[in-house]
């Protein structure tokens, strides 16, 4: 599939601009006429390093999206309608979300309606958010289910946020050690070695070892970046398959620490989308196999898809959820088997993710208390074996004159 930019005009005269993806030029112009335009010229898009970096800085975020569905619900509580609704927000958007936004308006104006629009748009709109948008049209709640969906995107973008700045001193700490080992294999050792080989210096066990190591790296580097290229190549496209994805999935739950917190993250995030389609409506199978296809981990997915089949032979939910208790704790299936009979499945599971929420919160804070320590005693360690290889000899030489 290629993308090509067109430029058409709408049954008012208007012009209008986006991008569709198709095999040929016929075809992509053919889709535009499909959304009822007339096209004026379809342009290939070229695909270079120069695109590649200006893509990756007008990409959609999360927050992107998050600000747009605040905005839009808003806009729909306060009476407007959707069509001007989003034609407000074409304008006063992002550039990066105002073709796309083109292209959802032209929909809407051709008579289609707000989530079909969206469901062109899946790098954008997953199909959780194209799913809760559907339900509350179809109850005459749009825009509830647009106020909270803006509210689940905000949490979840909070809590991202929260990961990535728990994260970003020990990751500085760990590049900059790798650099660091690198300088001083490559620049640094060979010039010490040189000097010891010189006098004829009788060098210790750690000396030698420094040595050898960064002959190696010096002489045989590209064999290590080769190795390090082939390795990364067969792992990735291993994990393309669903027994390496699967295989490696299962490995992240392993992970001390590690693989805790990023179960409840997931675990938040999957209880929470729950709750907001049970609470607009959507129906609980419909809801499990939608959110199967969003969770990234293959493990929990699969999970979700076999606790639906399930539900639909007639099993309760919490039996179901029951049978899979490598990939459910024991709380969210109490929890659920209390929202069963008392009725409130969509408060219940709103609980259960605020529970996993505050704990992920706790483990993101444990695990950078613990990475911090333990980096200062790698790059402790690393320090005091590069003192004793380099200081040791010198030491001996000039003892020995």
């Amino acid at each position: 599939m290629r993308k090509f930019i067109y430029k058409a005009h709408d049954k008012t005269g208007k012009e209008v601009r986006g991008e569709v993806e198709a095999n040929d030029d016929a075809k992509a112009a053919k889709l535009v006429r499909g959304r009822g335009l007339f096209v004026v010229s379809i342009t290939p898009v070229r695909v270079g390093i120069l695109n590649s970096i200006l893509k990756f800085r007008q990409r959609v975020t999360l927050s992107d999206v998050s600000a747009l569905t605040r905005q839009l619900a808003t806009m729909i509580n306060a009476g407007l309608p959707i069509t001007e609704s989003l034609s407000i927000l074409r304008l006063q958007s992002n550039p990066s979300l105002q073709p796309i936004l083109t292209q959802i308006l032209a929909d809407v104006e051709g008579g289609e309606s707000l989530s079909k629009a969206l469901s062109a748009h899946p790098r954008i709109f997953n199909r959780t958010y194209v799913s809760l948008i559907r339900a509350g049209e179809t109850g005459g709640v749009l825009d509830k289910v647009l106020s909270r969906l803006a509210d689940n995107l905000e949490k979840q973008r909070e809590f991202n946020a929260k990961v990535r700045a728990a994260m970003v001193y020990p990751a500085i700490i760990v590049i900059g050690m790798i650099v660091v080992t690198f300088i001083m294999m490559i620049f640094v050792i060979p010039q010490l070695t040189t000097l010891y080989t010189q006098f004829n210096a009788d060098l210790p066990i750690f000396t030698k070892i420094l040595t050898w190591v960064s002959g190696f790296f010096v002489h045989f580097w590209y064999l290590i970046l080769g190795a390090i290229a082939i390795a990364y190549t067969v792992i990735k496209n291993y994990i393309k398959t669903t027994t390496g994805r699967r295989k490696f999935d299962e490995m992240i739950f392993k992970v001390p620490l590690i693989g805790d917190l990023q179960k409840q993250i997931i675990l938040a995030d999957l209880t929470r989308t729950l709750s907001l389609m049970v609470g607009a409506g959507v129906p609980i199978l419909e809801g499990l196999n939608v959110t199967a296809d969003a969770i990234s981990n293959l493990v929990i997915s699969e999970a979700l898809k076999d606790i639906s089949v399930k539900i639909e032979k007639g099993f309760p939910v919490a039996f179901s959820f029951a049978k899979h208790p490598d990939a459910f704790p024991y709380l969210v299936v109490q929890m659920i088997a209390v929202g069963e009979e008392t009725g409130r499945m969509e408060e219940v599971l709103e609980k259960v993710s605020r529970v996993f929420e505050i704990e992920s919160d706790q483990k993101v804070k444990a695990l950078t208390s613990a990475v911090e320590p333990i980096v200062m005693i790698i790059l402790g360690l690393g320090v005091a074996f590069l003192v004793v290889a380099i200081i040791l000899p010198i030491y001996n030489l000039t003892q020995s004159i």
